[in-house]
């Protein structure tokens, strides 16, 4: 239940009534943090950006990474569970690439600016 802006401990104008109508619902922030915590993985972000550039195999992507295959499986069942990546066999080999949603496009959008501004020369 949101607070009106009657029932906050201090009135500091309209500001508060106008941002308490547009908080979003309990399910959409849970939704966006489980988006973020699997997100502030360094390995996992990392694996998210590659896979939205390109369709890879599982193979491909733990010598990208420099990792085992069980362990960067353990990383692409993370992101699959929260939809922001997606799989398709292709007999016996798993190809993963990132889910086609606007959602994804913005998140991958939002980590390219980021680092563009904390490591502007790179």
């Amino acid at each position: 239940m949101i607070k009106t802006i009657t029932q906050l401990p201090h009135y500091h104008g309209e500001g508060e009534k106008a941002v308490m109508e547009h908080v979003p619902s309990k399910k959409t922030i849970e939704d966006v943090s489980l988006l973020l915590k699997q997100l502030s993985d360094p390995t996992r972000l990392k694996i998210f950006w590659i896979l939205c550039h390109t369709e890879e195999c599982v193979i491909n992507i733990a010598a990208m990474m420099d990792m085992s295959s069980p362990a960067v499986s353990h990383h692409l069942r993370l992101l699959k569970a929260c939809g922001l990546i997606t799989a398709k066999r292709d007999g016996k080999e798993m190809y993963y690439t990132s889910t086609e949603t606007e959602t994804v496009q913005e998140l991958h959008r939002a980590i390219d600016s980021i680092a563009k501004i904390t490591l502007p020369h790179e």
